[in-house]
């Protein structure tokens, strides 16, 4: 929407404003109508006089509460309908994500090596070594996460994800 750099401030609050009124798709419903209970009216609206607006400006202050109160008193569905597609869109994205691992088929006892991260400096570049010295799996704990030992039978301190390591052929 801008041509040069400078002129993105002018723009920001026209970017809010289309955020906050589009329908997220986690949700099924606008930012707007989460957070302030209704429905945006839009300027367009306000101008040409929708069939809203034409509505609820002759509908008489009594009338204009109770119906106020009706909505409220159905935001809480709406929110918990908002919940529940929150919910199904993180199921979506987990099974996407899902997918794309690849099954470990290690067990207690397998001789393994650990990935090395790059948080050290290493003058060799990349010709350094990718993986440390042989481990054996101790114990294979929940959602992947293990213990593992030195083959002299000291245990690493803090658990490791199964994803960290690869099988140790001889």
């Amino acid at each position: 929407m801008v041509v040069t750099y400078k002129v993105w401030a002018e723009k920001l609050p026209f970017t809010l404003w289309g955020f906050g009124t589009s329908i997220r798709a986690s949700t099924g419903a606008t930012p707007y109508s989460l957070a302030y209970e209704s429905e945006v009216i839009l300027h367009i609206e306000v101008e040409i006089q929708s069939l809203r607006v034409q509505v609820e400006t002759k509908v008489l202050k009594e009338d204009w509460m109770k119906e106020r109160y009706e909505q409220l008193a159905l935001i809480d569905k709406k929110r918990a309908s908002a919940q529940h597609n929150a919910q199904g869109h993180q199921k979506r994205i987990a099974r996407a994500f899902n997918k794309k691992v690849k099954p470990r088929s290690l067990k207690e006892g397998d001789l393994v090596l650990k990935v090395l991260r790059d948080e050290t400096f290493d003058p060799r570049g990349k010709m350094k070594p990718r993986w440390l010295r042989p481990f054996i799996i101790k114990k294979i704990m929940s959602e992947g996460a293990t213990r593992i030992t030195n083959l002299d039978g000291k245990e690493m301190l803090r658990p490791i994800n199964m994803d960290k390591l690869q099988r140790y052929n001889i």
